[in-house]
C-alpha cells in the first residue's frame, strides 16, 4: 500500500539522499585537505 502511494516521492527521497551523501563526502575530503595543508605549515 505504501509503495503504491507516490513512486515519484520515493525517487525524490533517493535523489535527496544521494545529494546529501555527495555533499558529506566532498565536505570530508575538503576538511582532510585543509587539515593536511595547515599541518604542513603551508609549504605547498
Amino acid at each position: 500500500m505504501m509503495h503504491e502511494m507516490a513512486p515519484g516521492m520515493m525517487l525524490g527521497m533517493g535523489l535527496i539522499g544521494l545529494l546529501v551523501v555527495i555533499v558529506l563526502l566532498l565536505a570530508a575530503v575538503a576538511l582532510v585537505k585543509y587539515l593536511r595543508s595547515s599541518n604542513r605549515g603551508g609549504d605547498r
